[in-house]
């Protein structure tokens, strides 16, 4: 199985909360890579470049309010099935649902304001990843634990 790549957002509840270090380190103690990072303000037009599946919908006012209201935390992460993994990492959409031991599990409380966003799936982490990172700003993560983090099979 090949080494994959998810957008992961903290979303500006996340960083207001001060959970960026927090949450940076349960994606790090999985075995998972940074290869992207940086903060931003997420603009309206942004957002729907972003949510442009939801932008007709009815909540969709209030989703762009939220994601536009303060900072966010955008990030690369790396790894052998990191979509599916950091989907389990993060818990339920709804955080009042997600289980202990997850991010929203732990952290959150609320169905929209739930700390992280992360891509559902390989053409969707390739689409968002491109709307908030240039390839010039994604660096390859060095490999030098992968042998103590995953099979040789896991990762090539």
């Amino acid at each position: 199985m090949a080494l994959e790549r998810t957008l992961i957002l903290v979303k500006p509840d996340g960083v207001e909360r001060r959970l960026v270090g927090t949450i940076i380190g349960r994606i790090e103690s999985k075995g998972l890579s940074l290869v992207g990072l940086k903060m931003l303000q997420v603009t309206p037009e942004l957002s729907q470049q972003h949510y442009a599946e939801h932008v007709e919908k009815p909540f969709y006012p209030e989703l762009e309010a939220f994601i536009t209201s303060g900072p966010v935390v955008a990030m690369v992460v790396e790894g052998p099935e990191a979509i599916s993994v950091m989907r389990t990492l993060m818990g339920s959409t709804n955080a009042r649902q997600s289980a202990p031991g997850t991010i929203r599990g732990d952290f959150g409380s609320s169905r929209q304001m739930n700390l992280i966003h992360g891509s559902d799936g390989p053409e969707s982490a390739v689409r968002e990843i491109g709307i908030y990172f240039t390839p010039a700003e994604i660096v390859a993560a060095p490999q030098l634990l992968a042998s103590v983090l995953w099979a040789a099979d896991e990762a090539s």
